[in-house]
């Protein structure tokens, strides 16, 4: 008998891609005055956790040496 595996891979925008195409479309259609900063809070806020993630990550394997 043969074993059959599936793989599933995950391609999307994410929740935090959609949140800020949201609002940005917001931000150019003139429906909230937010500054880009708002604007782009989601994305900036993913990136800093993922820079986060692989400092202590990187932090783990110094101090594992």
């Amino acid at each position: 008998m043969s074993k059959s595996r599936e793989y599933q891979s995950t391609n999307g925008i994410g929740f935090t891609g959609l949140l800020t195409l949201i609002f940005i479309t917001l931000k150019l259609t003139h429906v909230i005055t937010w500054s880009w900063w708002w604007v782009l809070s989601p994305s900036l806020i993913s990136f800093a956790l993922i820079g986060l993630i692989f400092l202590v990550a990187f932090a783990v394997a110094v101090i594992a040496d």
